[in-house]
């Protein structure tokens, strides 16, 4: 990649820390063979909790960010990912990220079986009290939950009763809400991200706040004064984890 001139690379791996030391391997290797080539990796928030004195030499050694799936700031629905953190890890793993000058951006799935409106506008607040509006790519506000062919999710009654048969074409199974306002919420926020493509960041969220205000009928406030963390390069196409 780099001999075809590539001056950043992506490394894809979600558990980019599950092997540490051959981690630190490569991108050590990496900055000493190409100087000056940047990077962004994909780490677990428990991984970089438990690996923290690592995140400086990811900077030392070119990386301009590190993308983490967060997926949500609800403690049950991250219960039910198993995802092996909580909201607190989440916002100790952004902290400690900027501590060092290797920023997060965060990734997560905001449309669950066990979202509610309230609940969504909790998570925009979330966003907003952590000062990462600016980090996350607009249409993480809309991604919602996939359930592929034999995904330990079916297990649960809660998301098994909801599911339709495998859809070979889509390649998941398609569940219903069972409060449909959550389903017309996701498609509004879906299509009104989709319509300001290349918008700043901040403007569609101020949008999908409103939206979410149509649908509670009240205020989502909003924490003030909150220091923006500074943001960070992207992606043409965003890598979602």
């Amino acid at each position: 990649q780099v001999g075809a001139g590539a001056a950043h690379i992506t490394f894809g791996d979600p558990d980019f820390f599950n092997g540490p030391r051959h981690a630190i391997a490569v991108v050590t290797g990496l900055a000493r063979r190409w100087a000056g080539l940047s990077y962004d990796v994909t780490v677990k928030v428990e991984h970089l909790l438990r690996h923290a004195d690592l995140l400086p030499l990811l900077r030392e050694t070119g990386c301009l960010f590190v993308a983490s799936a967060i997926e949500s700031f609800d403690d049950e629905v991250l219960r039910r990912l198993e995802k092996g953190h909580t909201r607190a890890d989440a916002a100790r793993a952004i902290t400690l990220c900027e501590e060092v000058g290797v920023p997060l951006a965060p990734t997560f799935v905001a449309f669950t079986p066990w979202t509610t409106p309230a609940g969504y506008g909790a998570f925009l607040q979330a966003i907003a009290s952590l000062g990462v509006v600016a980090r996350v790519p607009s249409i993480q506000l809309a991604l919602r939950l996939l359930v592929p062919d034999g995904s330990r999710l079916l297990e649960s009654h809660d998301v098994a009763s909801l599911v339709a048969p495998f859809d070979a074409g889509r390649l998941v199974h398609p569940w219903r809400h069972t409060d449909p306002t959550v389903d017309a919420l996701q498609r509004d926020v879906e299509q009104l991200v989709a319509g300001r493509a290349g918008a700043p960041r901040e403007d569609v969220f101020a949008d999908v706040v409103r939206l979410v205000e149509l649908y509670t009928g009240a205020p989502l406030p909003l924490p003030p004064d909150v220091p923006a963390r500074a943001a960070i390069p992207w992606l043409d196409e965003p890598w979602y984890c």
